[in-house]
């Protein structure tokens, strides 16, 4: 990559943060009208990474990028190879359309301005997730995703639904961030590497490591929890309370898919293994069932379709783990297929509420009159939604079909998994496209009529584009699909399957699939009272199971602040020097590192010992003190022989300072006890006074242990030779000690100074204190 060139893909990455920053002001100027100029934005990203097309298609690898933080072997680079320039194309092509739909649907709005900021800084943290070359920069990009959705799904902060949507997003996407954050590291530590371009290479290192099981729990933790994975898929269908251009982005390209895509990335290094296609596709077929089920039972346009996504999703992660080329295949082709026809159903979910009022699909009927073009973009996208030719949906439900099939009980069963969940989908995206369409008009709370240009063109373009891309098949899979199942495999792939039906066993399953959805579509009604039943019958879910659990949490955080927080001065104390004690004698106790007694030395000179003597004279007299203020007094005894001890061993700087922080000390404290109302004595039982003398005990004894140690260690000389050596040529001072507080360290004598002006201000507080009032 040439230097131009790298600079043009940062700025790519950098351009829909630079649109977000001008969004607010662009729409005061232009209104809604600002959709128009904004949408460049991420169309001059698709263009650009669409210049990549031709070296990708031949299996190339673009990487690039910038030295963030050398020492760590950690860069601001990204990598670009057909799976990441798949989703690159996905999010910044469909992220065009919806930028000019939300100028449509938000038309009005107050806060548009602010949607448009949102939308672009979620488009361009999706960028960067996909296309991290760098570990530190992949979750750097996915917890913004999670921060911006949240911005997204509680836009309508004012609804307390919207609220606590964006709440439970924030929370189990941001909690499984941190799963993801572990599981990168321990990949770091196995391989020596933080780059997935690099990490391709140490496949075998991988999996067979010790930590591979951890590894992989981590990884799939952050995957499911974004994914929507059971039992993690209630935040998904939540999150419907965000406006329709969100929820059509969100399903469609963008982070709901961010999992499956980090699934794809490291199936080259952790996939092949028997936890790998044992985890992965059995919770994949679990998800895709129970997302049919619920979606089936749905009367709300964007709720039925946002558990289909559920559905798909769990069919995306049952595919990537199932280890064939056929899965990978189908895996890249679903793919593709789904973006664009969930996209574009999901705007015409938008366009009937927005236009009628209302999104339930029991009170719609007749519209294909008064939304002819709208009617025209649901069904297109159904099609290729139920897996009929010559749409790109119908090569993607044969090729998943021709993976799955076999006479294994393995194979059965995920085969069974996939006719039932493609059935359930295929009835809900033509009641979708036909209920609201076909009948007798029926009366809605707004006059029905056909959505403006902005409304429309992004559902129509995504359906056509479903319809053009399977007639062309062969063109899609050089330049897509092939380097997208490519990149997923970790191996060159061929992908030959085409629009035209074929007798295969694939074929035969298709036409199962299609008659099974159309018979639930036809006992609709039925279908959605059945699956109520089943939901009713067993009661307790997920959903209910997070407010559960957050009221749980709440309530033991609670429990534990009036625990550890009671409000008594005296109880932190307690806690806090019994938790130095234990510091101090635990760890020399465990592994038995206790220093050498101290050898009381021969021919101690007499002064020396009068010091000591006069010492444990002033620790008797504050234990045998009558009052607090005559045992503050004698504490002041043991910082004098301190500073004895300094001007006796060569330290008259040291010694002075010591003399003037004991002095102020003393009547500090001395002039504090006067002005409060205590006991001359302490009025404690013996009781409390024993535990209180131990844990003293122990920390004095701690400390002593611990000097001790460090005394009797080798003395590095390092720190004194390098400040005797620049004390006079840098700070241009003769003596060191007072260099070292003014030069060296002058930021923290100026904070030691400010403490102690703080200090002297609050005692003067409290000296003037009188009966309640403040004395003149």
């Amino acid at each position: 990559m040439t230097a131009d060139t790298m600079g043009l893909t940062f700025l790519a990455f950098c351009l829909p943060f630079l649109g977000a920053l001008i969004a607010p002001a662009l729409t005061r100027l232009l209104g809604h009208h600002a959709a128009w100029p904004l949408a460049l934005v991420p169309l001059a990203v698709f263009f650009h990474f669409l210049g990549f097309n031709a070296e990708i298609a031949r299996g190339e690898i673009v990487t690039g990028g910038y030295a963030w933080v050398p020492s760590y072997n950690v860069s601001f680079s990204w990598l670009i190879d057909g799976l990441s320039l798949a989703f690159l194309l996905l999010i910044s092509g469909i992220g065009a359309l919806i930028v000019l739909y939300s100028g449509g649907y938000l038309k009005g709005h107050p806060h548009q301005g602010r949607f448009f900021s949102f939308i672009l800084m979620f488009m361009g943290s999706m960028l960067g997730v996909v296309a991290s070359d760098s570990f530190l920069m992949l979750f750097v990009f996915w917890e913004l995703t999670s921060i911006t959705s949240f911005l997204l799904i509680g836009f309508d902060h004012a609804r307390e639904a919207s609220r606590r949507a964006a709440l439970q997003a924030l929370i189990v996407t941001g909690g499984g961030g941190l799963f993801l954050l572990a599981g990168l590291l321990l990949i770091w530590d196995v391989t020596g590497v933080t780059q997935f371009s690099l990490l391709m290479s140490f496949g075998p290192e991988l999996r067979t490591s010790p930590f591979y099981l951890a590894i992989l729990f981590l990884v799939l933790g952050g995957a499911f929890t974004k994914s929507a994975q059971f039992p993690f898929h209630f935040w998904l269908p939540n999150a419907m309370e965000a406006p329709t251009p969100v929820s059509a982005y969100l399903h469609s390209a963008t982070m709901v898919k961010a999992g499956v895509y980090l699934l794809m990335r490291l199936n080259p290094v952790m996939g092949a293994t028997p936890a790998w296609e044992t985890i992965l596709p059995a919770i994949g077929g679990l998800t895709l069932l129970v997302g049919a089920v619920l979606a089936i039972r749905q009367t709300d346009l964007k709720l039925m379709l946002a558990y289909t996504t559920v559905a798909s999703l769990g069919m995306l992660v049952m595919l990537t783990g199932f280890g064939s080329e056929h899965a990978i295949a189908a895996a890249a082709l679903y793919l593709v297929a789904h973006s664009l026809f969930k996209g574009a159903l999901f705007m015409v979910a938008g366009l009937i509420d927005h236009e009628t009022g209302t999104r339930d699909i029991t009170r719609l009927g007749g519209l294909r009159r008064a939304m002819p073009v709208t009617f025209l973009a649901a069904l297109l996208a159904a099609l290729s939604m139920g897996g009929l030719p010559p749409f790109f949906g119908f090569l993607a439900k044969e090729e998943i079909y021709a993976a799955l099939a076999g006479g294994s009980l393995r194979q059965v069963a995920f085969t069974a998994a996939a006719v039932i969940g493609n059935g359930l989908m295929f009835a809900v995206a033509f009641a979708v496209a036909l209920k609201p369409f076909l009948g007798a008009p029926t009366q809605t709370p707004k006059h029905a009529h056909e959505g403006p240009a902005l409304l429309w063109i992004g559902p129509m373009l995504l359906a056509v584009t479903g319809l053009v891309i399977g007639l062309f098949s062969a063109v899609a899979h050089v330049l897509l699909t092939m380097p997208l199942a490519s990149a997923i495999s970790g191996a060159p792939q061929t992908i030959t399957i085409s629009a035209m039906p074929h007798l295969s066993l694939a074929f035969g399953l298709s036409l199962l699939t299609v008659a099974f959805g159309v018979g639930v579509f036809l006992m609709l009604d039925r279908a959605r009272a059945a699956a109520n039943r089943l939901v009713e019958d067993i009661g307790w879910g997920p959903d209910r199971g997070f407010d559960q659990g957050m009221t749980g949490l709440v309530r033991a955080a609670s429990a534990i602040s009036r625990l550890v927080q009671p409000g008594r001065m005296e109880t932190y104390m307690t806690a806090t020097f019994t938790v130095i004690a234990l510091a101090l004698i635990v760890p020399p106790a465990l592994y038995g590192e206790w220093p050498r007694l101290p050898v009381w030395p021969a021919g101690m000179p007499f002064h020396e010992l009068a010091v000591m003597v006069l010492a444990a004279v002033g620790i008797a007299a504050v234990l045998m003190a009558n009052n607090r203020l005559t045992a503050i007094v004698a504490l002041g005894i043991q910082g004098f022989c301190v500073a004895l001890l300094f001007l006796l061993f060569g330290a008259p700087d040291l010694a002075f300072t010591q003399f003037m922080i004991e002095t102020l000390s003393v009547v500090i404290l001395a002039l504090v006890m006067t002005r409060l109302k205590l006991t001359p004595r302490d009025p404690r039982p013996l009781r409390e006074k024993i535990p209180d003398g131990a844990i003293a005990v122990a920390c004095g004894l701690g400390f002593a242990l611990y000097l001790l140690k460090v005394t009797q260690g080798r003395f590095d000389t390092a720190l004194s030779d390098f400040f005797n050596l620049y004390s006079k040529t840098i700070a241009h001072g003769a003596n060191v000690v007072n260099v070292i507080i003014v030069d060296f360290r002058g930021t923290d004598t100026l904070g030691e100074i400010a403490v102690v002006m703080v200090t002297g201000l609050a005692i003067l507080s409290i000296i003037r204190i009188r009966k309640g009032r403040v004395s003149p």
